[in-house]
């Protein structure tokens, strides 16, 4: 049974519209007000960040929702920071809710001389008092074994596989799901699965970092509706010069479900100006304006699984369960129409 009446959430300033959403589904779920906990996050003068609990949280268990999205750095210190100040005001424990886990395309030594900055990344975590960490859609499955604690990891294509079935209901037999690299495979084939839909795999060859020297596409895509699937869409020029190639061989119309929006620099504009016709991301990062107002780009939200992970946890209950979609149609009410 748990220790405490309640969970009690806290947050960082990487994501405050997630959190506060997420607080108010467990609201719904839990009958009763579950609100933030009340604190302050700031800087000094110099940079330094300093934190203020205002409310008593001992023997509590304590949820801190902060993905370590850009600036990376800054959101990340604010997350160890305010781990030690509720381990320091005895806290019963302290899981970190990380939407987005930063530096994990930095998951292995692909040269000589380059860091391993996830496994440093996890220690850090570790050593600032954090006991348990959930996250969603980890860019490589192993950086789980970085840690030295539980670490669940939710997946974003039991959404977008509820998202799919409401948007494409009618285009349902002419879909393929494409992986824009061999990399991605695994994870395009799981929502190809859940759709029953072919898969496809985009094979991309580079001369450096950031840029796309040549793409075939594997697969028979012709008259084919396209949908792109990835993990992460930093500047987006992979993924726009991807939906040409796709559209070069003979798709139909070409879409994209990307978990985390970084959208860094032009991606944006890149993504507007491309011939994709929709780029769905979810809200682990917080979206700039730019990115809430462009046409083609709509944003899928998280805060229902994330609202009800961070309770099944409290409850000492499954957290896999919510990648069945009989458990999470439920869990978003009705947003997206039964199969």
């Amino acid at each position: 049974m748990p220790s405490t009446p309640e969970p009690k959430l806290i947050s960082g300033n990487a994501n405050m519209p997630l959190a506060k959403a997420i607080a108010r589904r467990m609201s719904l779920h839990r009958g009763v007000n579950v609100g933030l906990v009340d604190a302050r996050v700031e800087r000094f003068n110099d940079g330094e960040i300093f934190v203020e609990v205002f409310e008593n949280v001992r023997g509590e268990d304590m949820f801190i929702i902060q993905p370590t999205s850009n600036p990376a750095n800054d959101n990340l210190m604010e997350l160890m920071i305010m781990a030690d100040a509720l381990r320091r005001s005895s806290a019963a424990r302290v899981t970190a809710v990380l939407p987005y886990f930063g530096y994990a395309r930095q998951d292995r030594r692909t040269k000589a001389r380059t860091p391993i900055t996830a496994k440093m990344v996890a220690n850090m975590l570790v050593g600032s008092g954090i006991e348990r960490v959930l996250t969603m859609d980890l860019h490589a499955a192993q950086i789980q074994g970085f840690f030295d604690i539980p670490v669940d990891n939710l997946y974003a294509s039991p959404v977008f596989a509820l998202d799919i079935k409401h948007a494409f209901k009618e285009q349902m037999s002419d879909l393929m799901i494409v992986s824009p690299d061999v990399g991605g495979v695994a994870r395009a084939r799981e929502l190809a699965k859940r759709l029953s839909a072919p898969l496809s795999i985009v094979d991309k060859r580079r001369e450096k970092a950031g840029e796309v020297a040549e793409m075939t596409v594997i697969g028979d895509v012709t008259g084919k509706t396209c949908l792109i699937v990835d993990d992460i869409c930093d500047t987006a020029g992979t993924l726009c010069k991807a939906a040409e190639v796709l559209m070069e061989n003979g798709a139909k119309e070409v879409h994209a479900y990307i978990s985390h929006g970084v959208m860094s620099g032009p991606a944006v504009d890149r993504v507007a100006a491309s011939v994709m016709k929709s780029l769905v991301i979810t809200d682990t990062i917080a979206p700039t304006a730019a990115i809430k107002n462009a046409l083609n780009i709509r944003i899928v939200p998280t805060a229902p699984i994330f609202a009800q992970a961070i309770l099944n946890i409290w409850n000492g209950t499954s957290v896999s369960s919510l990648f069945e979609a009989d458990t999470l149609g439920p869990i978003y009410d009705g947003m997206y129409d039964p199969d």
